[in-house]
């Protein structure tokens, strides 16, 4: 009972086993006035031969229905695919219902005789065939289009994730080489100054970028492993500036399993180091804590003297990924001394 034909769009056994019956037991009542405790009598074999031709009748115009649907199988076509299998279900059902109306009139036709002409008991006959017909297109019909709009929005919700997975990939794709990059760039500096300096930064940048491979794939993490990567990148900044970059983290163990959006900490530290001062003279102060539950990155400003003005892709790719996993918007202040970004941290 678990299978059915996808023509029809749900396993309709059950709807056989109760409805034929069910059928096969009110026509003879509403359409020819049977009853229990008079004439015209409600007998076994009027029950039984009512029931042979709804069966015929009902197996019939399911097969046309299938056939129908395979005809005319692209939901565009519903119209025509009705008027189709509408025409045929009548041609069918009008004629099935008379040809076995002939083998069986003996048994209304005698007791019935008294109370309605052959023909009368010819369209009652079809009246409860056709009636029978239209029950049927209706439940199955019904059925068909809420399995179909059902389909229909399962695939939407599936173009959906598999849409946000590929816009995530692509946003994930520009931390990568951002990332590199910046480092690169440092290692270069670095490398004649003092080589085994040097050699202490490839091992720690080996150990940050072990952990981005780790995350890439990851919609969100918990705070812990996101400041335990910031921890690590904040070695790399301080190989280069010394003292003249202060991190200060205050976030309490109670907000470490919240999850926040992987990188996105690097990418702010990045920001800062790019567009501000460090110097002996300006040392640039960075400050992580929670409030209000986002996690606050704010840093002193002090602007570097920039020919070309800052792109955001750093900040718009944190606001475009969270944009997809959470509601709560990304907040940047700035203002004469500050520059602060408030990130959302996300429940488990």
């Amino acid at each position: 009972m678990g299978k059915h034909n996808c023509r029809i769009g749900f396993n309709d056994g059950l709807l056989m086993i109760i409805g034929i019956p069910l059928l096969s037991f009110i026509i003879p009542i509403v359409f020819f006035n049977c009853r229990f405790n008079r004439a015209p009598y409600l007998t076994w074999d009027k029950y039984f031969t009512t029931m042979i031709i709804t069966t015929v009748i009902w197996l019939g115009n399911r097969y046309i229905m299938i056939y129908s649907r395979k005809k005319y199988p692209i939901f565009d076509e519903v119209r025509r695919r009705i008027i189709f299998q509408s025409v045929l279900m009548f041609i069918f059902t009008v004629t099935a219902n008379t040809v076995m109306g002939i083998f069986t009139k003996n048994i209304f036709a005698d007791e019935h005789a008294a109370y309605f002409s052959e023909t009368d008991i010819l369209i009652h006959s079809n009246s409860a065939a056709l009636f029978c017909t239209i029950m049927i297109i209706a439940i199955y019909e019904s059925i068909y289009f809420m399995h179909q709009l059902r389909h229909s929005v399962e695939e939407t919700e599936n173009l959906k994730r598999e849409n946000l997975a590929a816009q995530l990939n692509a946003l994930r794709t520009q931390v990568n080489p951002h990332f590199l990059f910046n480092n690169l760039n440092t290692l270069s500096s670095i490398i004649p100054e003092d080589p085994k300096q040097a050699v202490d930064f490839v091992q720690h940048l080996s150990k940050v970028y072990r952990h981005i491979l780790e995350v890439k794939d990851e919609k969100s993490i918990s705070l812990k492993d996101e400041l335990d990567l910031m921890n690590a990148y904040t070695f790399l900044l301080k190989t280069r500036f010394g003292d003249n970059l202060a991190v200060n983290i205050n976030v309490s163990a109670e907000k470490m399993q919240k999850k926040i959006v992987p990188l996105s900490l690097q990418i702010l530290m990045e920001n800062a180091i790019k567009h501000n001062i460090v110097s002996a003279e300006k040392p640039l102060h960075i400050d992580v804590f929670a409030e209000n539950g986002s996690l606050v990155i704010s840093n002193n400003l002090q602007m570097k003297n920039q020919i070309n003005e800052s792109t955001g892709i750093g900040l718009d790719n944190i606001r475009n990924r969270y944009k997809l996993l959470s509601d709560k918007p990304v907040k940047v202040t700035e203002s004469e001394t500050n520059f602060t970004v408030s990130i959302p941290l996300i429940d488990n």
